[in-house]
C-alpha cells in the first residue's frame, strides 16, 4: 500500500462517495474510482459495498479505515517533526561504556526534564561500532573518543578525559612500562581506544606486554586489577563510581597519553534540533563532574 492510496480511501469515506471525494481531491471521478479498485486488488478484498451511487464500508473496509487513520496521522507527524526546529520524537544515542556509566546519568536526567517530547534511547558500544551505526542511521548521535575522521560526520568536543594507569594498591610508582611488576594488560576488545592508547604507551618504551586479557566491563577490570592480575588504562572519572577504590593505586601519565577527548558525533545532513539540544545539556557544568573535565567546542 502507498500513503496516497490510503489518502484517497479516507477521502471517499469522509465524502460519502467517489464523486464528492473527486471534488475534494480535485481529481476526476474515474481517477478516484480506479485508485480504490487498485487498492482492493492489492489487498484482495472489497472495501466498499455499493448500492447504486451509495457506498458503504465493508467489514474489511472498516478494519482498514482504522489503520489508514493511524498511518496517515503518523506520516503527518513524522513530516512535521523533520521540518521543526524544536526537539521532538525518538532520539537514539550511542556511547562508550565508561561515558554511559559515569558521565551521562545526570545530564540525561536534565535532558528528559527539559525536553519531555523527546523519547531518548541509549545504546553502548565501541567507537567504530557507534560510528557505523550513526553513518547508517541506526543511531542519531553518539559519544566516542577522538579521532573522528569520517567526512560524513559532524562532531563536537564534549569531555576532556584524564586517563590514568591503575594497578593493585601496593604497586610502586609507575612512570613508564619498565616500572611495572607485571606487564599483563586488562582491557576491552581491540576496538577500544583506551586499549590502543595503552598499547602505544608500551610500544613507545619498546616494551611488549606479556599478555592482554580481554574483559567485558570496567567493574570487572578494576576487580582484576585489585587482586594483582595486571594493569589497566581508563578514565579517572570511572574511579568515582568504584566502591573499592582503596584497593587500587592510581598513576598519572604524561600529557601525550594522559588525556582523551570525547566527541558527540552525528550525520551532517541529519535533522539537528535533537542533537543540538542534547549537546547544550551535555556542555552545561554538571553538579557532579570536576570543573576541569569538560571542554567546549563548536561543531566541526
Amino acid at each position: 500500500m502507498e500513503l496516497s492510496d490510503l489518502q484517497v480511501f479516507r477521502a471517499v469515506i469522509k465524502a460519502g462517495g467517489i464523486a464528492r471525494a473527486g471534488e475534494v481531491l480535485h481529481r476526476a471521478q474515474s481517477s478516484v474510482s480506479a485508485r480504490i479498485q487498485v487498492l482492493e486488488e492489492k489487498l484482495g478484498v472489497e472495501l466498499f459495498t455499493r448500492e447504486g451511487r451509495k457506498m458503504h464500508l465493508s467489514p474489511s473496509g472498516r478494519i482498514l479505515a482504522t489503520y489508514a487513520d493511524r498511518l496517515l496521522d503518523l506520516a503527518s507527524e513524522a513530516a512535521s517533526a523533520v521540518r521543526m526546529d524544536r526537539p521532538i520524537g525518538v532520539m537514539r544515542l550511542g556511547a562508550m561504556e565508561s561515558t554511559a556509566a559515569v558521565r551521562l546519568p545526570e545530564p540525561l536526567g536534565r535532558f528528559h526534564e527539559r525536553y519531555p517530547e523527546v523519547a531518548l534511547e541509549l545504546y553502548s558500544g565501541n567507537p567504530q561500532q557507534l560510528i557505523d551505526q550513526v553513518v547508517d542511521g541506526s543511531l542519531d548521535a553518539a559519544l566516542i573518543a577522538e579521532p573522528v575522521t569520517d567526512r560524513r560526520l559532524a562532531s563536537m568536543i564534549i569531555y576532556d578525559e584524564e586517563l590514568v594507569i591503575v594497578a593493585e594498591a601496593k604497586h610502586a610508582t609507575i612512570s613508564g612500562p619498565k616500572d611495572l611488576s607485571s606487564t599483563t594488560i586488562l582491557a576491552f576488545h581491540p576496538g577500544c581506544p583506551h586499549r590502543k592508547r595503552l598499547e602505544d604507551w608500551f610500544a613507545r618504551a619498546h616494551v611488549t606486554p606479556e599478555r592482554i586479557v580481554e574483559v567485558a566491563s570496567y567493574n570487572l577490570i578494576l576487580g582484576c586489577v585489585a587482586v594483582g592480575m595486571g594493569i589497566a588504562l581508563l578514565p579517572r572519572s570511572v574511579l568515582q563510581v568504584y566502591a573499592e577504590r582503596d584497593r587500587l593505586s592510581v598513576h598519572k601519565l604524561r600529557s601525550t597519553f594522559g588525556h582523551a577527548k570525547t566527541c558527540l558525533i552525528w550525520r551532517k545532513e541529519a535533522p539537528q534540533a535533537n542533537v543540538l539540544a542534547l549537546s547544550s545539556v551535555l556542555l552545561e557544568r554538571s553538579r557532579t563532574q570536576p570543573a576541569t573535565s569538560e571542554a567546549k567546542s563548536k561543531p566541526r
